[in-house]
């Protein structure tokens, strides 16, 4: 027999739970631990790291914890997709090429309850046709391509609002 829960914590949000504001997880699937040298024509200059910082400063001035993990395999990414139904309240993915070919991790997405945004610096969709097809956007919030490092950035704030109205509901 489980104890009741009060339904003043049953709806909390995870990052009220956990820590004082809403906590947002960023994965980076394979390769993308070479952004800045890698094919920098389609890519660009911009690193992981550099990506990272600019995430982090736009969360400590909008009241937001960003977390950045970068993983060349399908599995770790899985995995944290798993352990953030309990840390995070919300996820931006790059998959990086598992977009075309893992339905394990569309699964994944789609299991953990979280609004999820995927991300793609190049436009997947001027590119090869095989790019064209994604298993994660058919279970994510929202798809943001083709603007490079920058889409990070709209990603982070067009999941703020649906963070915002989590903390509200």
């Amino acid at each position: 027999m489980t104890p009741d829960i009060p339904d003043t914590l049953r709806f909390m949000p995870k990052a009220q739970e956990h820590q004082s504001m809403p906590h947002i997880l960023v994965l980076n699937g394979p390769n993308l631990n070479l952004l800045g040298t890698r094919e920098p024509h389609i890519y660009g200059k911009t690193t992981l790291e550099d990506i990272g910082t600019m995430l982090k400063t736009w969360g400590k001035g909008n009241g937001y914890s960003i977390e950045m993990r970068q993983s060349n395999h399908e599995g770790k990414l899985i995995d944290w997709l798993h352990e953030s139904r309990e840390s995070a309240d919300g996820v931006i993915l790059n998959p990086g090429g598992l977009t075309h070919s893992s339905v394990s991790l569309a699964d994944a997405v789609a299991a953990i309850g979280l609004p999820v945004i995927e991300v793609h610096l190049s436009n997947v969709y001027a590119r090869e046709p095989f790019r064209a097809h994604s298993y994660i956007s058919p279970v994510a919030l929202g798809v943001i391509s083709g603007f490079g490092a920058t889409g990070y950035l709209l990603a982070a704030q067009a999941l703020a609002p649906r963070l915002l109205s989590q903390e509200e509901g």
